[in-house]
């Protein structure tokens, strides 16, 4: 900052006073848009109105009591005032950084709603807030896909960890099979208009994938072989809705694919595509019952010294997703009786217990697990419902 400066605000404080130099370096801030130091200025006035330290960065609690209110009042003011000058520069990660302060995304929310970056801008620092950050995570994971491509999308999800919301998770996961799909139909069409001299007029891979075997012709490929199979296993995870027809037909086409490009995955999903596709029948509500039969043998004929029990926990979550929590905590039961202390991928026995409200059988099995608590627990519970039937 320019010597002047310096001497003005001298001129000003020895002329006019304390009050008329802090407003003044208030505006010539504001004027050259340094609102970090700004931010501190605004700061600085509201101690010398309150008559302490000027000193904005001295430590508040340090301050009287009396003055906590207006200060942590002021601050705010600050905070906001200083935040919506960034945000009308599009500063939108500096911006953050007050709002975030006191507690209030809402402004950091619209403007990130409102927000469309030119295809020369660095977008990752609002990448950072809006996803990473959270506040706006839905609008931040389209810019991940729209900006740095389906690889670092799935990489992105695959790292959420417990704290994102599930109704994010689930956009996540509708966006990278909307993705893949879309970009599964585009190469078809590219290669059908090459081979046809027409570009076909359906969106379906199905649909395009029908009559054309010559498609996958001398093991060629049209979409990254592992994106196919990472979204593929991840897309048993979907919500209800289109998604999972749309799963199901990329399932489809790799189960087109040559052999060579259809790797086996862990059991129960060793026949990767049928597999996956079964399951996501199942959540499509065609053919149920013998999805549940197909993984039911999996799990039956599986060998827990070798591929340990994940076949009856992939069963247990089926049948919790088809809205059948009492065949889940029965086969939970005869599966995964000796799965306590360790990580599993689907919910406890216990968590099964009071799923399917069988209290009768969670005492039951805290009994078989030395487990006192959840066994009164259980004796308690069922003694209770039994009060209630009885009245």
């Amino acid at each position: 900052m320019e010597t002047p400066i310096f001497d003005e605000l001298q001129q000003r404080l020895s002329r006019e006073g304390p009050a008329a130099a802090i407003d003044r370096l208030c505006c010539l801030l504001r004027e050259r848009k340094d609102y970090a130091n700004l931010f501190y200025a605004l700061l600085l006035k509201k101690r010398h109105e309150l008559g302490v330290s000027p000193i904005p960065t001295a430590p508040s609690q340090d301050l009287p009591e009396s003055v906590h209110e207006p200060y942590e009042n002021a601050i705010r003011d600050a905070a906001r005032l200083v935040g919506n000058l960034l945000l009308d520069e599009r500063n939108i990660p500096q911006a953050w950084a007050y709002f975030r302060m006191i507690g209030e995304p809402a402004p950091v929310v619209h403007a990130i709603e409102e927000y469309e970056p030119g295809e020369e801008d660095d977008i990752q620092p609002v990448v950072e807030v809006a996803y990473h950050h959270q506040v706006h995570p839905k609008k931040g994971f389209d810019w991940i896909l729209k900006r740095f491509g389906i690889c670092n999308a799935i990489t992105t999800v695959t790292g959420q960890d417990a704290s994102f919301a599930p109704d994010v998770r689930d956009y996540c996961l509708k966006r990278l099979v909307q993705t893949l799909y879309l970009e599964l139909g585009d190469r078809l069409k590219g290669e059908i208009e090459r081979r046809e001299g027409s570009i076909p007029q359906t969106r379906s891979v199905r649909e395009l994938m029908q009559g054309r075997d010559w498609l996958f012709e001398d093991g060629f490929y049209h979409i990254d072989i592992s994106h196919l199979s990472t979204v593929v296993q991840m897309s048993i995870y979907l919500p209800p809705g289109e998604e999972i027809a749309l799963a199901m037909e990329l399932c489809e086409y790799g189960q087109r694919l040559s052999p060579q490009f259809q790797n086996p995955t862990d059991p129960p999903f060793d026949d990767q595509y049928r597999d996956y596709a079964i399951y996501l029948s199942a959540l499509a509500d065609v053919d149920a019952d013998q999805a549940v039969e197909h993984f039911r043998a999996k799990a039956e004929n599986a060998d827990p010294e070798i591929v340990g029990t994940r076949p009856a926990e992939v069963l247990v979550n089926l049948l919790l997703r088809l809205g059948r929590p009492t065949q889940a905590l029965a086969t939970a039961r005869r599966y995964l009786k000796d799965t306590a202390g360790r990580p599993i991928v689907c919910p406890t026995i216990t968590e099964l217990c009071q799923r399917a409200s069988d209290f009768q059988s969670l005492a039951e099995v805290a009994r078989e697990q030395a487990d006192p608590v959840n066994y009164l627990a259980g004796l308690l519970l069922t003694a209770k419902n039994q009060s209630r039937g009885g009245g």
